[in-house]
């Protein structure tokens, strides 16, 4: 993809990083010449110390054949005024950060995909690592669900059975899915089924329809999370 990517902060900078390993043609708009010439000495990419507002930086960063773009920066004004040129320009996909909630409404008006509060979500996640430190990686949809990942131990009462098993047993609860299990030695993940049978070791991807609470860690050989 060609994307344009507005601001190199502390989130623009990891999201110019995994856009150029992946290989796509970035284009980063940084107004700040220090953080300009840093992007511009560590990554792949085209980088215009300029003021991405300006329309005809926008056209400089070739903003008529962009697949995507992306506003990064730490002021909802300029994000908002980025969005609405690139829609101008008909950007297939435009996304921005959303830091004061009261703005949320002024995005979705013009059509941007959102993230908001960006440092909210990192505290977040942050604290969910020191109080439930048995989920490796966790995702929320809605107001309860969640997917996570979570790895089973030698003594979970869910090692050693299959998924079917489980679920007869009532160790797996019916609003319970295993998704997807990476394997030592396996070189993908492995897609379950009802046969599969769960080792211990297994890092599972999990989905979960009321959350990762601590009695459903505990089928995973998780008895840390508890509140004591």
């Amino acid at each position: 993809m060609y994307i344009i990517i507005v601001g190199a902060g502390d989130i623009g900078t990891p999201l110019i990083n995994i856009a150029t390993r992946s290989g796509n043609e970035v284009v980063v708009i940084e107004n700040d010449e220090e953080r300009a010439d840093r992007v511009s000495g560590e990554y792949d990419c085209l980088v215009l110390n300029d003021d991405a507002t300006a329309h005809g930086v926008l056209m400089d960063a070739g903003i008529e054949g962009a697949d995507a773009l992306i506003s990064t920066t730490d002021r909802d004004a300029t994000n908002i005024m980025v969005c609405l040129l690139a829609k101008e320009h008909e950007v297939p996909a435009v996304v921005s950060v959303v830091h004061d909630p009261e703005h949320m409404n002024v995005f979705r008006q013009i059509g941007v995909n959102t993230m908001e509060n960006p440092q909210e979500l990192i505290a977040e996640y942050l604290y969910r690592s020191v109080a439930r430190p048995a989920i490796v990686d966790y995702m929320r949809i809605g107001e309860e669900a969640e997917v996570f990942e979570i790895r089973v131990t030698e003594n979970a009462p869910l090692a050693g059975k299959t998924i079917v098993k489980a679920a007869e047993e009532g160790v797996l609860p019916d609003d319970v899915l295993i998704v997807a299990i990476e394997r030592e030695g396996q070189g993908s993940p492995l897609t379950p089924k009802g046969g599969t049978e769960i080792e211990p070791g297994d890092l599972l991807t999990v989905y979960s329809a009321f959350g990762a609470d601590p009695e459903l860690t505990d089928v995973f050989g998780h008895s840390e999370d508890r509140i004591k």
